[in-house]
């Protein structure tokens, strides 16, 4: 009864250890990374509540990255720290065995590994595409954040433009190129083949629309290779065309699982996201989904030599054996990116993580036995 209790203890307060360990990693890197995706923002024009619902969906991207090392962490701290307070000798004094707390400590890598398979294979995915297709989906809210004083953008398709002084919403001395006939209600030759310059004195940037002042338009015919030149005092410009240069088309690591797995089966030979070398990215993100999560049995393993008494202490000390579970992350880590060139890569990726945990568990097992029969 009290063994089981014990054991009730060490699942609460290392899953603890693990989700406190994995938030505080994943906000401090979502932080960093939020800071980067105000350009959503500033460079494309989304509104401020498309920035927030995105950067949100891909917290999802980033807890995913760090549950093996955040599993690692909160592991090597659990049994560091029973074994400075002495609390495992309250198990060996009760006639429990070291296997038996390695066999615990396997159960709950195994169960981490499952919640791990099922974040990268179905939640992960899914977050991600959701956040993709919000970009997609939501169509520019403002033209002017976009705006920077006496520097070129390019935020646009087709359109570059330059102001030399801006204050709120007015501008000053006006540069714009539309080189793909974005704004079509400037000309009245709707050529798709002609491109326009417009230069004004001021201009003023009222939602979706720009009031320009004073200014010339010189439209370009390429297939007449003649150059018209308009003056106005007033020109309104239609900005709703305006398409920003951000990816709307799922990256890999966005598609789902099940799409990926018909990618390499050559169940969807139709889809051109399918074609090309995306085929070669396909293996190493399965990888990555299924079988990278296979490593947390195998760190949990090594984690547990810690349990070992021996004079070998280099071999056997604290930061030697978070070395070899590190080493073992980064193996996997470097390795995955391989896995697409060939079978024979991807088939010694597959087998590793079973192979090094039987190693592993054999040697522990060994090693304890030992042990166990010279304190007889």
């Amino acid at each position: 009864m009290l063994q089981n209790k014990i054991y009730h203890n060490y699942i609460v307060e290392i899953f603890k250890l693990f989700l406190t360990i994995l938030f505080s990693l994943a906000v401090i890197a979502w932080t960093v990374r939020a800071v980067n995706f105000l350009d959503l923002i500033v460079e494309s024009g989304y509104p401020v509540l498309t920035y927030f619902q995105y950067s949100f969906l891909n917290l999802f991207g980033i807890l995913n990255k760090f549950i093996p090392l955040s599993f690692l962490l909160a592991l090597t701290i659990f049994i560091i720290r029973q074994m400075q307070e002495n609390e495992f000798i309250i198990l060996w004094t009760s006639g429990v065995k070291k296997i038996q707390v390695v066999h615990l400590f396997f159960l709950i890598s195994v169960l981490v590994s499952i919640f791990h398979i099922i974040f990268s294979v179905f939640i992960t995915p899914t977050a991600l595409n959701k956040s993709r297709k919000l970009l997609g989906k939501e169509e520019i809210t403002s033209f002017l954040p976009t705006v920077k004083i006496q520097q070129f953008s390019d935020s646009f398709k087709g359109l570059t433009f330059i102001v030399d002084d801006k204050f709120e919403n007015q501008l000053k001395n006006i540069f714009i190129h539309d080189n793909l006939n974005i704004l079509k209600n400037i000309k009245a030759k709707k050529n798709n083949k002609s491109s326009s310059t417009i230069i004004a004195k001021t201009g003023i940037v009222e939602e979706k629309k720009m009031i320009l002042f004073n200014g010339i338009i010189i439209s370009s015919d390429k297939i007449n290779n003649k150059n018209d030149l308009i003056k106005f005092e007033q020109l309104d410009i239609d900005l709703k065309n305006l398409q920003n240069t951000t990816i709307k088309k799922p990256k890999i690591q966005e598609t789902s699982t099940f799409k990926l797995i018909g990618c390499a089966n050559n169940n969807y030979f139709d889809d051109p996201n399918c074609a090309g070398n995306f085929k070669k990215e396909i293996y190493p993100t399965l990888n990555r989904r299924i079988i990278l999560p296979l490593f947390i049995p195998t760190i949990a393993l090594i984690s547990s030599l810690l349990l070992i008494k021996t004079r070998k202490r280099f071999y056997y000390n604290k930061i030697s054996i978070f070395a070899y579970s590190f080493l073992v992350l980064l193996y996997a880590e470097l390795f995955i990116r391989y896995t697409g060139i060939n079978n024979i890569i991807t088939n010694i990726f597959v087998l590793s993580p079973i192979a090094i945990t039987f190693l592993i568990y054999f040697f522990l097992k060994l090693k304890l036995n030992q042990e166990a029969k010279i304190n007889e």
